[in-house]
């Protein structure tokens, strides 16, 4: 986990907030670089923002907007709540600020190939047919159902959230056709709760839909690197943050 940081300077107002796995960590380094005033940070892994993570402060069920979200991780709790404080929120229901997250969108991890080996045709291929099916689509969403029950209230508390699509680099651990059909279906379970998903995969791919060199962190097989996460803060500027 990236460690989380903020860059806001009283009396200049934070203009996001910025929660997620290590894929924020280059936004937050473009931001911090450019003198952009936000709070927040990598709070966890991609794979804890999965599953379910959170509850309903109150034991509410999130349908009417009523409770607030609360971390199960304490440690995730704790900064989140660190964050909130900084932007003088009592909870998420008193934001006052876009969101700014990747939570649900490490789309490598839910395209792990030993989770898809029982799929696989005998050529050893994830069918197309399988990865447009109904089916398909019903174990992504059950994969990031803890992610989608996050969006869910923040939808059910009016925040205007901004989700980043994830660098489109594919580690040898996950297969490609997966990660990119898996993506799309959670991009689309998003953009259906109200979510602006920030994509910038025309701009940054090549022919196969691979990251370009240029925007890949060098060090490692899955993240962004600055140039990368410049693109993105320039996208949430010009979408007004």
């Amino acid at each position: 986990m990236t460690t989380p940081y903020s860059t806001t300077t009283p009396p200049v107002p934070a203009r996001f907030l910025l929660l997620g796995d290590s894929h924020a960590g280059c936004v937050g380094r473009a931001a911090q670089q450019a003198g952009l005033p936000f709070v927040g940070g990598p709070v966890g892994s991609g794979r804890d923002f999965l599953g379910p993570f959170l509850d309903v402060d109150g034991g509410g069920d999130g349908g009417d907007g009523g409770g607030d979200l609360v971390f199960r991780d304490a440690e995730t709790g704790r900064l989140v709540r660190e964050f909130l404080d900084e932007l003088g929120a009592t909870g998420f229901a008193g934001l006052g600020v876009p969101l700014v997250c990747t939570f649900g969108l490490s789309a490598h991890t839910v395209a792990t190939r030993q989770n898809w080996d029982i799929h696989r045709d005998r050529h050893g291929t994830v069918p197309e047919g399988f990865l447009s099916s109904g089916l398909f689509g019903d174990l992504v969403r059950a994969s990031v159902r803890g992610a989608l029950a996050f969006y869910d209230r923040t939808a059910a508390l009016g925040l205007r959230v901004l989700a980043l699509m994830p660098p489109q680099r594919v580690p040898g651990m996950s297969d490609p056709e997966v990660f990119f059909a898996a993506q799309d279906v959670v991009g689309a379970e998003l953009t259906a709760r109200g979510v602006e998903l920030v994509d910038l995969r025309a701009r940054v791919t090549d022919g196969a839909g691979q990251q370009r060199p240029a925007f890949c962190q060098a060090d490692d097989t899955i993240h962004g690197n600055l140039a990368f996460g410049r693109l993105v803060l320039a996208e949430l500027l010009d979408r007004g943050l």
